[in-house]
């Protein structure tokens, strides 16, 4: 089961909704510069420890008009387009889930100006395996960062967007999914190698720092964040984050999944979640201790056979019984350790989340603000996007993240 991705026709489907529903804001193809593109050229680096950066390549320069001409069908977005900015694909060292050393990927959006800037670290959502074109790294006209994240690096940040393990640089691996451990780990890397780069370049920083993402970008985001505070005191400080989205009570989400009796669109991501755990945390389970027949031999023999919506019909009521009366200990410690939401954050902090979010539900982002609250921390907000589904509420986020963080540029 080590290399078991799910996918299905029917999350393909949705995945695809997911993206034409944030071509309003985040991508609009047909609106780049092209022209302007200049063949990639790549930089070896030495990095000497406790270097990260292994490699920067040259993707292409963009005027801030051509970054603004991406989101031309949004009121007033493309004017917050103030500088050209340069585009690099960054090779880095990272740990894998198994503690051994791996070449990760990513892209750094630099704007042209003199004045020291913040650093902003952009966490994308959820990327389908049969998809991975869509990594920053690859800077496509399909990717998140194209048009809106471009747009904020043209207004004064300095981007860092991780590809993540098992995409870029990694695409050999499997993508160890919502894993909050390996998220973070490779986002933060991804930081001290944008900073490495910088200061090769000449790049002026200032001390500020930045976090945004959306849906498994928003739980990276809130994982980056506990991690840095936590961890990277020393290199790095959380100016503010604003994570959107995220399945940060994972527990209490698994719990809400195997004991619904609802159809479920998105069956096919929770099982790969699944999947994930099992392997990273050394469960190694047989397929058939997860899945009822006949779609436990079919996904043995087909990792993208469809699965039905409804939960009843695809888990087995051992796994079910396991985690809704508290018996499974392997399994439970594994969703516990993918539980970020009851932490003390130090930096500001806005949560933004559907309150109609039938994929991510709505309580994980509530019940972060109340266990945060209750450990005192004293600058969490919650942005309920009131009607909102895990789509529908991704534009508003976005426009939402941008007003909070300026706060604070």
């Amino acid at each position: 089961m080590s290399e078991y991705v799910p996918r299905t026709s029917s999350h393909f489907r949705l995945l695809r909704l997911t993206w034409a529903l944030w071509a309003a804001l985040l991508v609009l193809p047909g609106a780049g510069c092209k022209s302007e593109s200049v063949a990639p050229t790549t930089t070896p680096e030495a990095p000497a420890a406790p270097g990260v950066l292994l490699t920067s390549t040259f993707i292409g320069e963009y005027t801030n008009s051509a970054v603004a001409a991406r989101v031309a069908e949004i009121p007033f977005v493309g004017a917050l387009a103030k500088y050209p900015i340069k585009v690099y694909r960054l090779t880095y060292r990272t740990l894998g889930t198994d503690g051994q050393e791996v070449t990760a990927s990513g892209a750094l959006l630099v704007p042209t100006v003199a004045q020291a800037l913040p650093l902003l670290s952009y966490q994308h959502g959820t990327i389908s395996p049969a998809d991975e074109s869509r990594a920053p790294s690859y800077y496509s006209s399909r990717s998140e960062i194209w048009s809106a994240v471009s747009v904020l690096a043209s207004n004064g940040y300095i981007v860092s967007a991780p590809d993540y393990i098992g995409y870029g640089a990694s695409k050999a691996l499997a993508h160890p999914y919502e894993h909050a451990a390996s998220l973070a780990s490779a986002s933060a890397d991804m930081l001290r190698a944008a900073r490495e780069f910088c200061a090769k370049e000449k790049v002026a920083l200032n001390q500020k720092n930045f976090l945004l993402g959306y849906s498994e970008g928003g739980f990276a985001t809130m994982a980056l964040h506990k991690l840095l505070e936590e961890k990277y005191a020393n290199e790095f400080t959380v100016t503010a984050s604003a994570p959107g989205a995220g399945a940060y009570h994972k527990t209490a989400f698994a719990r809400y999944i195997l004991q619904s009796k609802q159809p479920l669109d998105f069956l096919s991501s929770y099982v790969w979640v699944l999947a994930t755990y099992n392997k990273v945390y050394g469960l190694n389970r047989p397929l058939t201790a997860y899945f009822k027949e006949p779609y436990a031999t079919r996904l043995q023999a087909n990792p993208s056979s469809d699965v039905p919506r409804l939960p009843e019909q695809l888990f087995t009521a051992q796994l079910r019984s396991g985690v809704l009366n508290g018996t499974d200990q392997p399994l439970l410690s594994a969703f516990q350790a993918n539980d970020i939401y009851d932490w003390k954050p130090k930096a500001p902090l806005a949560l933004f989340h559907g309150t109609a979010d039938d994929y991510v539900p709505y309580f994980n982002s509530e019940d972060a603000y109340k266990a945060m609250q209750a450990k005192g921390a004293t600058q969490v907000e919650l942005h309920p996007i009131q009607g909102g589904d895990h789509f529908s509420s991704a534009a508003t986020y976005t426009l939402g993240a941008y007003a909070f963080i300026s706060q604070y540029y």
